[in-house]
């Protein structure tokens, strides 16, 4: 594994800072930003190789020795900047959409843009199963975006679920967790108890934070058994199918484009976990068909500032490689 001094556990703890931000919007992947940042596969492969080994090697060689033979300084670099993300940004975010969506998902449609061709060009060999693989993972990622969410609900086993799905997109380029969770009625209750976590501890109300850190916790196992099964997955494809799953998320970034287009015609309200009605089923539509001012230079202004921002990302990536 990698070694690595303070500040670049920090550069990984922004970088979950970003992933976390990006997985609190419907229709942005955090393993998007897992992806172009450069931390995708060593994430992926951390969480594979993950086991009770840790604790046989714990017990023989002492916890630093596991510590390090695991790369769990660097797990938990990300996954902090992640929580804190979360935690803090849940109600920055849904403002944000709130007030300034074109804004919000205009610089996020530039940044799902240019994430397609980085990922996309990475491709070293194209057949059919390679094209295929393409068209199948558009045709679904796009399905997904027309799909009708279902019920809220905030059973234990729901929960779970949620969390085991959620976790799956979560880290998949071009699959929003967040999106996952309200096509299956959770993004509510979920939103609602993380405002509410951090409401406990603000105000220092155990009752508040108890209840909210169960539900939670409950997710979080979900999560974590999720991402266990699926790094599998993808730490085998990524060994021997390269190719085949770059194809796959390529894909998956180029259909979820419908959920993240700026300019939609509300079809459906549903009402948020703090009363407040907002949008539940959407369309895309043209800017000349919007309802409201269609702000299409601010919205291509942000276009270009999100594309960028992985171009640049990119540079810098393969400026750090060079020696």
């Amino acid at each position: 594994m990698p070694s690595r001094n303070l500040l670049q556990y920090l550069t990984i703890t922004a970088k979950g800072l970003a992933m976390g931000a990006a997985d609190v919007v419907p229709g942005v992947s955090g393993g998007t930003i897992a992806f172009i940042s450069g931390i995708y596969e060593e994430l992926i492969e951390t969480i594979h190789k993950l086991d009770m080994g840790f604790l046989k090697m714990w017990k023989s060689d002492g916890f630093s020795t596991a510590w390090k033979s695991y790369n769990l300084s660097f797990l938990l670099a990300l996954f902090s900047g992640v929580a804190i993300s979360i935690l803090s940004l849940a109600k920055v975010i849904t403002w944000l959409l709130h007030n300034h969506p074109i804004i919000v998902w205009s610089f996020f449609f530039g940044l799902v843009l240019a994430s397609i061709l980085y990922v996309g060009k990475q491709i070293t060999k194209w057949n059919l199963k390679v094209s295929a693989a393409l068209l199948i993972a558009t045709a679904l990622s796009y399905a997904i975006t027309l799909a009708k969410p279902i019920g809220d609900t905030n059973s234990t086993w729901f929960l779970f679920f949620a969390g085991f799905i959620a976790i799956i997109a979560m880290i998949l380029p071009g699959i929003s967790g967040a999106f996952i969770l309200l096509l299956l009625g959770a993004y509510k209750s979920i939103i609602g108890t993380i405002t509410q976590l951090g409401d406990g501890i603000s105000k220092l109300n155990w009752e508040l934070f108890s209840s909210a850190l169960l539900k939670i916790a409950i997710f979080g196992i979900g999560a974590i058994v999720g991402l266990k099964v699926f790094s599998r997955v993808l730490n085998w494809m990524f060994a021997h199918h390269k190719n085949l799953i770059l194809a796959v998320l390529t894909g998956f970034m180029i259909g979820a484009l419908n959920k993240i287009w700026p300019w939609k015609e509300v079809l459906e309200y549903r009402i948020s976990h703090s009363g407040e009605k907002v949008p539940f089923l959407e369309r895309s539509v043209l800017p000349s068909n919007y309802a409201e001012e269609p702000l299409i230079l601010y919205a291509i202004i942000f276009m270009v500032l999100g594309f960028l921002s992985i171009f640049i990302l990119e540079k810098l990536a393969v400026a750090k490689k060079e020696p």
